[in-house]
């Protein structure tokens, strides 16, 4: 699939250190989203490695994750080597994450192209994945820019990043501006324009250009790539990570990176991003309710409701989303699900 120059330099990076606060009761500090079999019978995590199979070999197939949760990782991916779990001593955000993975790559491998996938996305199509990271993986290793997926918008999304495309170029699109968040209407705009993507956080690059981005943008991160070691990268990693500037990648490099390329998605793709992300992909009864687990229902609506054991009786309400753990219980209504973060600092700390 690949051309061979290509396919002996890739290394995957998989980014699990999240702690998906938004679902909670059922995500908890060491069992966040990926960690959780929410739709179906595997976990994020190793739905999102198993997309690979058949394109990279395991050996070049990492997964950087922290402290808490790597004893967690190895236990969902045992096929995956041992030493390719790579637990990050403190959490610094994307931006130190991408370094580690370009800085073990680079040792390994001088000509590395490094990409760099969350872990908690959900994508059908993994046939058109595929060809399209190999697209996206032939882009970086040919042209000096760092590259990502563009996600065409289907809604007016006022929860995601956006980037500003210019007109196709060999199958990428040169990417002309980052663009946080935006209001109702400027997020109208943008869909109506057809010239703006969702910025999925998906990234690729060859090590070389990156490492030569972040010592001009980022010189205590380029330095941290440089000097990363061939061996006893562990007593390294411990001792400098905890030193980075705690700073996404948007922000420390890919926006002003002097070139930056986007593929434009033709893959489905669902960050999973709250509890009323499930109907799309668990279903919906006449009532337009999701229900897995012990539920029952009487004259209920739109509701989403996931027992974990015991039953859930929704009697005549609407809109409203219940998850039942042993030891708590949501009630929330369905609008309200991105403010489920708020709740931790309320929560004693056995139940975050």
């Amino acid at each position: 699939m690949f051309p061979p120059a290509v396919s002996d330099h890739l290394h995957v990076f998989i980014m699990a250190g999240g702690s998906g606060e938004r679902f909670w009761p059922l995500s908890r500090a060491k069992t966040p989203k990926h960690l959780l079999r929410l739709l179906g019978d595997r976990t994020l995590i190793e739905m999102t490695v198993r997309r690979l199979e058949g394109l990279v070999p395991w050996e070049r197939v990492y997964v950087l994750t922290n402290a808490a949760q790597a004893e967690a990782v190895r236990a969902e991916l045992p096929f995956l080597p041992l030493e390719n779990i790579l637990a990050e001593p403190e959490k610094r955000d994307t931006a130190p994450a991408c370094a580690l993975a370009t800085g073990f790559a680079r040792t390994r491998d001088p000509q590395a192209v490094c990409a760099l996938l969350p872990a908690d996305a959900m994508i059908h199509n993994i046939a058109v994945f595929q060809r399209q990271l190999c697209e996206a993986a032939g882009a970086a290793s040919q042209r000096d820019a760092l590259v990502l997926f563009a996600i065409s918008p289907t809604f007016p999304a006022t929860g995601f990043g956006y980037v500003h495309l210019e007109d196709a170029d060999d199958g990428a699109c040169r990417v002309l501006r980052f663009v946080e968040k935006p209001d109702q209407s400027t997020a109208e705009e943008y869909l109506r324009s057809g010239q703006y993507g969702w910025n999925a956080g998906m990234f690729i690059w060859k090590a070389e250009v990156f490492l030569r981005e972040t010592e001009r943008q980022v010189p205590a991160i380029g330095k941290f790539i440089r000097e990363f070691p061939a061996a006893g990268s562990g007593d390294y990693i411990a001792a400098r990570f905890p030193a980075l500037p705690k700073i996404s990648v948007d922000y420390a490099v890919m926006e002003n990176a002097a070139a930056v390329l986007a593929i434009r998605a033709r893959f489905d793709w669902d960050d999973v991003g709250s509890w009323t992300a499930l109907p799309e992909h668990l279903g919906r009864d006449e009532g337009g309710n999701t229900a897995r687990g012990e539920v029952v229902q009487w004259e209920s609506k739109n509701n989403v409701a996931i027992s974990s054991g015991r039953t859930i009786a929704l009697c005549g309400v609407t809109d409203l989303v219940v998850v039942e753990t042993p030891d708590a219980i949501l009630v929330c209504h369905r609008d309200a699900v991105q403010d489920i973060k708020k709740l931790q600092p309320l929560l004693k700390e056995s139940l975050r």
